[in-house]
Order: structure tokens, then C-alpha cells, then sequence
């Protein structure tokens, strides 16, 4: 039966063909922003690789067992989530810091209660969607344990979006929608870093983002108005940042993606990293899944990349790799049966007379 219009693998290839080509391109930038300097672009070409291998991964997993695979990936970043808060340093806030102080377990709590919600969503059984939303609270809850009231914020309104989504028909609405959240939180950011927003606002912000937080991402953007083009080099803001040399115990980072970006590999390096958002969000809007799992995915990668915004998330290998199997995951194709390479019954389209094939199914 005949894919719908924009949704079949022709669309799949072309959103892997772009997605190849914008990965390609950050990579080639951040050789080009570390050529003749002493930077270390490893971590920016491992992380690369971690979201092209996860989307890989998530791809072959999501076509065989859709459902078994999300629930595993859920399953595994709330166990990493919670073993590993000790061991990974800046993983989780100190007790003394504000929430907007985010890191690698709030993100996997995230990708946990996303993955949970996708595999939710394309559950057929109704008592097993039950068991896999309450999953999905339950790891929410954990982040108010681990003490990341951000965390549980994010998680909690993933599992809210999901739940929502259940209900919608247009994908493409809510994904725009969660284009324009993520671009807020970026230009918020920036704002506080440039001194932008008025003074109540600002004092209002700078009590829950703490002091050293705004004064890091001042740095950032002053690093960034100095080197526009190529910025100062991959992991180098530890070594220029007067703030970062005098903080006890920092990790050298600005704690916001977009600010990092730009004061490391400049305005380039900013553009290249929204068009690596806005593949993976093209990547849902293309995906034969159901809207209920495309925006269910898309809502996990905007929270991920509101912790972004104010965190250091994505400088933890796991959770860029997480980030890339969710999107694989909830880009795959339907399973194909294994017997005569046919489309099994119960995942076939519903056919509407005079209107072709309708896509959009609660399950996958």
C-alpha cells in the first residue's frame, strides 16, 4: 500500500541525506575554527558521532521492536540517570546552587520519561501504555529525588506533551511550536548575557540562575563579539575566561550550548548547531510514525535542549547519544514482517474511501 504523500522512504532518505550533510558540516567547522591553535576538537567530533550512531541505532531498533526498544532505552538512562549522579562530574546541581545549574542526569531523566512516552504511544495494549505512562511519572518524580527541580520540570512537561499529542492530528503545528520554544530559550540567554532585559527581569533571572552563571555566559558572549567568525577555538572558554580560572571546583564550561557555540566556533558554529536541531525536528515531521510518537520525540528534544540552554548537558556522551536514538527511534520506518516482507495487518494504514491512506495511528 502506497506510503502517504511526504511520510515514505523517499522522505526518509532525504532527511537522512540532509542530516548526514549538516553532521558532515559541523565536524568539517570545528577542524577549520581549531586549524593553527592549541584546541581540542575531540569532544566536539565525539559527540557528533554519538548522536549519528544513536540515530543509527535507533533506526534498525525502531523498525524491528518499536515498542521493547523505547522501553529499553527508558529503562537504561533512568538506571544511568541515577547509578552514575555520583560519578560524572557535573551530572547533577550541588545542593547549593540554583536549578538552572543542569547536567547529564536531568537530561537522561528526560530522555527516560520521553523514551517511556514514545513507547506509550505506540503500545497497542491499553494496559501497557498505563504501565509505561506511569513509568514515565515515575522517572519525572525521580529528578525532585536527585534534586533537579529543572530536571522534573522538563521530564514533567514531556509527559504532559505526550498526552496531548495523543490527541492531535498536525504534527507540523506542534513541531513549529517547538522550534519557537527552543529559540526563545536561546534568545533569553543571550539577552541575560548581554545585559539586554530590563533590570527587574534581569535581577529576577540572575537569582535562579546565581551570579557565576551569568557572569560565565558574559564571558561567553564577549569571547563571542571578539572572534565572530571562527570564535577561540573547540575547549578553550576554561582557558580565556576569566571567570571559569577563578570559580573553585569549575568544569570550564559557559553552561548554555548555544553561548559555548559561539564564543568556541563562532557564528558558524551557532548556525550549524540549530540546523542539527532543526534535522532532527525535520527528521519527526518526515517520520512514517505516528504524530502521537513524532511529537512525543519532538517534545523530549526541546526540554533536552531547554536544559541546554541553561546547562551543560550536552558536553556528557550519553546524552547526545540519547538524544540521537530517540530521533532514530521515532524516524524509523513501520516493522516489516519477517515472514514474506510484507507490512504486518495491525500496522497497515487505515484507509479512508476517496482520501488514500491515513498515516497518523495511535500506535506505531
Amino acid at each position: 500500500m502506497a506510503a502517504p504523500a511526504g511520510r515514505g522512504p523517499e522522505a526518509g532518505n532525504a532527511s537522512d541525506v540532509s542530516g548526514a550533510l549538516i553532521l558532515a558540516a559541523c565536524a568539517i567547522w570545528s577542524l577549520i575554527s581549531a586549524a593553527g591553535r592549541e584546541t581540542r576538537p575531540e569532544g566536539v567530533l565525539l559527540a557528533l558521532l554519538a548522536v549519528a550512531a544513536g540515530f543509527a541505532c535507533g533506526r534498525i531498533c525502531g523498525t524491528l521492536l518499536p515498542v521493547a526498544a523505547a522501553t529499553v532505552a527508558a529503562l537504561t538512562a533512568l538506571v544511568m540517570a541515577l547509578v552514575w549522579r555520583h560519578g560524572m562530574p557535573g551530572a547533577t546541581a550541588a545542593v547549593d546552587t540554583a536549578p538552572g545549574h543542569t547536567g547529564a542526569a536531568a537530561a537522561l531523566l528526560v530522555l527516560a520519561t520521553g523514551a517511556a512516552c514514545c513507547a506509550a504511544a505506540a503500545a497497542r495494549r491499553e494496559s501497557l501504555r498505563f504501565t509505561l505512562r506511569l513509568l514515565a511519572l515515575g522517572t519525572a518524580c525521580a529528578a525532585l529525588g536527585l534534586g533537579s527541580v529543572a530536571g522534573f520540570a522538563a521530564a514533567a512537561g514531556v509527559l504532559l506533551c505526550s498526552l496531548a499529542a495523543a490527541r492531535t492530528r498536525s504534527r507540523l503545528l506542534g513541531l513549529a511550536g517547538f522550534a519557537l520554544a527552543s529559540g526563545v530559550m536561546v534568545g533569553l540567554s543571550w539577552a541575560v548575557a548581554e545585559a539586554a532585559l530590563p533590570d527587574g527581569l534581569a535581577v529576577s533571572l540572575e537569582g535562579q540562575l546565581t551570579g557565576n552563571r551569568v557572569q560565565l555566559w558574559q564571558d561567553a558572549a564577549r569571547l563571542a563579539g571578539e572572534h565572530p567568525v571562527l570564535g577561540i577555538g573547540p575547549d578553550r572558554f576554561a582557558e580565556l575566561s576569566p571567570t571559569a580560572q577563578q570559580t573553585l571546583g569549575s568544569d570550564g564550561k559557559p553552561h548554555s550550548a548555544a553561548l559555548q557555540q559561539a564564543a568556541e566556533q563562532g557564528v558558524v558554529g551557532v548556525v550549524l548547531l540549530g540546523a542539527a536541531f532543526g534535522w532532527l525536528l525535520y527528521a519527526l515531521w518526515r517520520s512514517p510514525r505516528s504524530t502521537a510518537v513524532a511529537l512525543t520525540a519532538g517534545a523530549t528534544l526541546t526540554a533536552l535542549a531547554a536544559l541546554a540552554s541553561v546547562g551543560n548537558a550536552l558536553s556528557f556522551t550519553p546524552v547526545t547519544a540519547g538524544a540521537g536514538l530517540l530521533a532514530g527511534l521515532a524516524s524509523a520506518r513501520r516493522p516489516i514482517g519477517a515472514a514474506d516482507g510484507k507490512r504486518r495487518p495491525s500496522d497497515v494504514e487505515d484507509v479512508v474511501p476517496g482520501h488514500g491512506p491515513r498515516a497518523d495511528r495511535a500506535g506505531l
